[in-house]
């Protein structure tokens, strides 16, 4: 290291020194409150550490008491004192550490003013290393690594100078307390790192769950409006043609007549440009040979030929019709097509070999679609992960103001039911 970066750290060294004791005030003289986190959600369970911690306190305090009385200048009331006030430094430390720590600290400096007896323990007593060592550890599972440090340092550094200043032959345990005092902060600040991680973790899982779903429901949303491109695109392409050729049925049209339907037409062509650049955004780049994208959309006309597909692969489909059959927009035949699909494809993955029901009623105010299969009638198959079936479904009925409900049934198979209303005002279900 050059003179150039000495000089440098110099300033910084000189800074840190100088907040320090600030920065010691702040960590260390607080009552803030840190519980003790739970190791489970069952009720009883959760509470098990601090059972375990109170019954060691027992033994300790008896322990304790016992070794502080027999201690040169400490009588049996003051060595009970001394004893409570660490024993309950266990306890209180579950619930605030930092406090703990000073009250487990402080009774170990008194009992050092004592003069001990030749090769008593001393500065610690056996069993104030073992309470102290308790405080440390539960501390150490909550505060962050520098608090922890901080009041293992000055439990050290207490016990180096009662040691430095004591003059009486004595069995010295300043050495043994700060290896177990060590010890036990890296126990428990490698033990908080492992939960924080692993609570790291977990928010990390949910949040890469939510943009999954977000992201699914995207794609469903994008496919479902390549799709509807077509249905908006025939619609207008219809209007332009019909603003076309409407002044050649009128004898003799107005002037103004033909201005009005020049402008229909002129803006149904721009409408058309937009829904191609639309489209443009929403295909991908590379289309895969599989691409459906230039292909009709399908209309309940082509169930027949569906339903045929799904025998061929297994199951047993039948099909009703209720009140007749009837043409409807392209957008509630497309919807009403692709949910019977993705139904039937559900089928197919989840309950191999089972009966299948398909059910389409005719209603006044809208289109019914049931779809109803029995129960497995072997092994299901693993599913390589969760599907975009269910999530299309309901996007595909949400955005024609109807709605998909679905369910296991009492025999164990399962039921998807869609409403679809003709004017997207909610609708009962006849069916």
């Amino acid at each position: 290291m050059d003179n150039d970066d000495k000089a440098r750290l110099a300033p910084a060294a000189r800074t840190a020194l100088r907040s320090f004791p600030r920065t010691l005030r702040e960590d260390l003289c607080t009552l803030a409150a840190d519980p003790l986190p739970r190791i489970t959600k069952v009720r009883w369970l959760a509470w098990l550490p601090h059972v375990i911690v109170v019954w060691l306190s027992i033994p300790l305090f008896l322990a304790n008491s016992d070794e502080l009385e027999n201690r040169s200048g400490f009588g049996a009331q003051y060595g009970l004192l001394l004893a409570a006030f660490q024993s309950g430094a266990l306890i209180l430390a579950m619930f605030r550490p930092v406090p703990a720590w000073w009250l487990s600290l402080v009774p170990t400096l008194v009992v050092a003013v004592g003069e001990p007896r030749p090769d008593d323990p001393w500065p610690w007593p056996v069993t104030g290393i073992l309470a102290h060592a308790g405080v440390l550890l539960l501390l150490s599972l909550r505060v962050r690594p520098r608090v922890a440090v901080e009041a293992l340092l000055l439990s050290c550094l207490a016990g180096l100078v009662l040691e430095g200043i004591g003059d009486r032959p004595h069995d010295t345990t300043a050495p043994v307390a700060a290896l177990v005092f060590t010890v036990v902060v890296i126990v428990g600040g490698s033990l908080r790192g492992r939960r924080e991680a692993r609570t790291r973790l977990v928010e990390q899982e949910v949040l890469t769950a939510e943009e999954r779903a977000r992201r699914t429901l995207l794609e469903e949303r994008s496919r479902i409006a390549r799709e509807l491109h077509d249905v908006v695109a025939h619609h207008m392409s219809v209007i332009s043609i019909q603003a076309q050729v409407a002044p050649h049925l009128v004898e003799d049209p107005s002037e103004e007549l033909r201005e009005n339907l020049a402008g229909i037409r002129e803006n149904a062509v721009d409408a058309l440009t937009e829904l191609r650049r639309v489209l443009g955004v929403l295909r991908s780049e590379n289309p895969g040979p599989n691409d459906e994208s230039q292909t009709p959309q399908p209309t309940l006309a082509r169930l027949g030929a569906l339903v045929d597909n799904v025998r061929s692969a297994g199951l047993t489909v039948t099909t009703e019709v209720d009140n007749g059959t009837r043409t409807l927009s392209p957008g509630i035949e497309l919807s009403a097509f692709r949910i019977v699909q993705e139904a039937l494809s559900n089928a197919m993955r989840h309950a191999p070999g089972s009966m299948v029901r398909v059910r389409i009623a005719y209603g006044p105010a809208g289109l019914t679609v049931r779809v109803t299969n029995t129960a497995p009638a072997g092994p299901v198959p693993a599913s390589p992960g969760a599907g975009h079936g269910l999530l299309g479904m309901r996007e595909r009925a949400a955005m024609l103001g109807g709605e998909v409900t679905t369910g296991p049934t009492a025999d164990g198979g399962y039921e998807v039911t869609a409403t679809l209303p003709l004017n997207g005002t909610p609708m009962k279900d006849n069916a």
